[in-house]
């Protein structure tokens, strides 16, 4: 039992002893951590104090750059305000010396005008002086003397006036007729130009006859495509190597012959081919045109116009004033009024210009119902022409008042190009207005997209919209057309009305 309790006694001892073993271990250990933090803590706070120093320094250095380059701008601008300062003070002293200059010189003048006036009055007085002298001598006042004086000289200016206009009516009534006629004569010398008759055919040579039976087509449907697309009657015939192209316009003849030439030169000739040549071919006569205008303008020394006025004139070469070549008629008054004009002594140029314009009237897109030398006046003030240009294409038919000394040369001039033998021919120009009568008037019917007037006059197509117009609408406006046509028109012979309404559906292969 003792060595019981004696082990008992030692365990507890040795108990006690680990455990004041390890608190002391425990209490050095928690005191070097505490050491290491400490030291760490110092480091960190060191580092920290070195960087917020290097930044302090940084900002520094940066605030005292930024102070530096404001005092620089400051002291840019002091300087350019002294500078300008400086110039302000000159300048106010540059007006100080002008302005004492011109007090000076006002005082100078001042004086000069009052000696001025002093030498006036001084003569006032030795003229009233020698005034009253000659009154005396003469025995009459200063206002009787004006008087005789003045009415001896009216009556010696009105003899000697009227000896002079009798001797300037007199040589006028002998000269005048004879310069008229020479300045004409003279004028029309000068200028040579060609006869241009134009007809209503046109021949299409071929190499041989195989190519009329591709034209025709089967059962004529190349023939009817090409006809419905420029509305030019074409005529195969068996005359050998030729195909005859019948329409009254040029410009629609010229556009079947080009669109024939290219389908027999490709080979390819159907409907939907002929449609898209003549689509093109349209295109390239109005390319021609405008550069038949351009080159016209050229030749002739005109310079400035509208490109719409180039054009206009580019249209003049596919038409005809009574069988006269528009375009060449328009160039030859344009000459004739150049030469005219200088032998006057008044501005070619000008009445060159307003010789080529003065026709432009009888071209237009539109037919408007007016004459056409007041559209054309109006074409050419829409175009910005001057006003003497415009007056003088205006009034070369008396449709309005002459303004200037141009007009009548244009007017003169007009006559002359068309007079001259073989120029015109009355029975063309009477025709093509029937037929573009025929045209204009199976036009007005709603529903129609296009005229043609074929057969000399003698047939009428038109073609209707295929959505506008049934089947049972087309023979009561073949109807409508033809009594229209027998009421309001004067024609040889009858008119064949043809109403043609025809429906297209188009698909495309992908």
């Amino acid at each position: 039992m003792v060595t019981v309790i004696i082990a008992v006694v030692c365990l507890i001892i040795g108990a006690g002893a680990s455990y004041l073993i390890f608190k002391y271990g425990m209490k050095n250990k928690t005191a070097a951590i505490l050491q290491d933090a400490q030291n760490e803590a110092e480091v960190i706070k060191k580092n920290k104090l070195l960087e917020v120093k290097e930044q302090f320094l940084n900002k520094k250095a940066e605030l005292e750059k930024e102070v530096t380059a404001r005092n620089q701008r400051i002291q840019q601008e002091v300087n350019k305000l002294k500078q300008r300062e400086l110039m302000l003070k000159q300048r106010q002293e540059e007006i100080q010396r002008k302005r004492a200059e011109t007090e000076a010189y006002k005082t100078n003048l001042d004086n000069q005008l009052i000696i001025i006036d002093k030498k006036k009055e001084e003569l006032d007085k030795m003229q009233q002086q020698e005034r009253e002298k000659l009154e005396t001598i003469s025995g009459l006042s200063a206002e009787e003397a004006k008087e005789h004086l003045v009415e001896s000289m009216k009556e010696e200016a009105k003899t000697q006036a009227q000896s002079y206009i009798n001797d300037i009516i007199d040589d006028a009534k002998l000269t005048a007729n004879k310069e008229a006629k020479k300045i004409v004569i003279e004028t029309i010398q000068r200028v040579a130009s060609e006869t241009a008759i134009e007809n209503s055919v046109t021949v299409f040579h071929i190499d041989n006859d195989e190519v009329k039976g591709r034209i025709i087509g089967r059962e004529g449907r190349n023939i009817r495509a090409l006809e419905a697309a420029t509305g030019v009657e074409i005529v195969v015939d068996d005359t050998p190597e030729a195909i005859v192209l019948s329409a009254f316009d040029p410009v629609r003849r010229e556009i079947a012959r080009l669109a024939l030439h290219q389908l027999v030169t490709d080979g390819r000739i159907h409907p939907a081919r002929i449609e898209e040549v003549v689509a093109k071919v349209k295109k390239q006569v109005e390319d021609e045109i405008i550069e038949t205008g351009k080159r016209t303008t050229i030749d002739l020394g005109i310079h400035g116009l509208h490109p719409e006025l180039i054009r206009i004139i580019g249209k003049m070469k596919y038409r005809s004033s009574y069988g006269q070549n528009l375009l060449q008629h328009a160039r030859e008054t344009a000459n004739l009024c150049a030469i005219m004009a200088s032998e006057l002594g008044l501005n070619p140029k000008k009445a060159k210009r307003a010789g080529l314009l003065h026709d432009i009237g009888k071209v237009p897109d539109d037919e408007p119902e007016l004459p056409h030398a007041l559209l054309g006046m109006k074409l050419a003030e829409k175009y910005k022409e001057k006003p003497e240009i415009c007056n003088a294409i205006g009034a070369h038919h008396d449709e309005v008042e002459m303004t200037t000394l141009l007009a009548p040369i244009v007017q003169v001039c007009d006559a002359i190009s068309g007079a001259r033998p073989g120029a015109r021919r009355e029975i063309v120009e009477a025709y093509i207005k029937r037929l573009n009568d025929l045209e204009q008037l199976a036009m007005s019917y709603p529903g129609v997209t296009k005229t043609y007037a074929i057969q000399a006059g003698r047939e009428l197509r038109v073609i209707v919209g295929a959505d506008k117009i049934d089947d049972k609408e087309t023979e009561q406006l073949s109807g409508e057309i033809a009594k229209k046509i027998q009421d309001e028109m004067t024609y040889p012979g009858q008119v064949k009305i043809t109403v043609i309404r025809e429906t297209r559906s188009v698909s495309y292969a992908k």
